[in-house]
């Protein structure tokens, strides 16, 4: 651990700011794939029965799944802590907690891809689930799945709070573009609409949109340019002589 703190300290601005916008990258790609490619395809809402084919058909590709799943929260992670590193020269409490927000969403959606893992067990034939009928544990498979879906959104919604203090931090740094902050700022606007699961579940698809533009456009300016080191180097002096910060 102290080798790998070490590194980081070590690490110049715009390497930790490259290298957030790739494991950033990491974590859009692999929710995609997971979700769009995975989850979508194998899932039919509101029928258990073609859920569970679906499942015990194309077992490799679900568990595939899952583990992309894992990949996809490591690299959520490694970002909210490089992020909270790139920007603690602007306000050192508010980076940590936009990072505190960021790791319990992160533990939240974690724990909720339990519940997705959870129908294989229950659909795995194991002999002492034989007391159940098939249709029951289908049923039971496809409530796993929804619990699954509502940690999920849950987890949202501390990624929206999140968002939002990111945002207010970078329009407020010296070193990265306002318009990214009011991106950061509109997506977890828009992230919170999960406050109300179902409300969530019905704009999802325009605040997907809404955040994946934000985060395309932060993504895109982290690996490209990066940060401005002298104006983080200075920023970064100032909140070391302030007692503020």
């Amino acid at each position: 651990m102290n080798t790998i703190a070490k590194a980081m300290t070590e690490m110049s601005p715009r390497t930790k700011a490259r290298l957030a916008g790739a494991f950033y990258l990491l974590t859009i790609l692999t929710g995609v794939f997971a979700q769009g490619f995975v989850s979508a395809r194998l899932v039919v809402p509101g029928d258990a029965a073609a859920t569970a084919n679906n499942i015990l058909s194309h077992d490799g590709l679900y568990r595939l799944g899952f583990a992309v799943y894992m990949i996809e929260m490591v690299c959520q992670i490694i970002t909210t802590v490089l992020l909270y590193d790139l920007l603690k020269p602007v306000n050192r409490s508010v980076s940590l907690l936009a990072a505190v927000l960021g790791l319990i969403g992160c533990g939240i959606k974690t724990i909720s891809r339990l519940f997705y893992f959870a129908p294989l067990l229950v659909l795995g034939g194991t002999h002492y689930l034989s007391v159940f009928s098939g249709q029951q544990l289908n049923a039971v498979a496809l409530l796993f799945l929804r619990v699954n879906d509502i940690g999920a959104g849950i987890a949202l919604v501390f990624f929206g709070f999140n968002a939002l203090l990111k945002g207010y931090l970078v329009i407020r740094s010296t070193f990265l573009p306002r318009v990214l902050g009011w991106l950061s700022v509109l997506g977890g606007i828009g992230w919170l609409a999960f406050l109300s699961p179902p409300f969530g579940d019905r704009v999802f698809s325009f605040v997907a949109i809404l955040g994946i533009v934000g985060a395309l456009a932060n993504i895109g300016w982290l690996l490209v340019v990066g940060v401005n080191e002298q104006r983080w180097r200075e920023q970064a002096s100032l909140a070391e002589a302030s007692i503020w910060r």
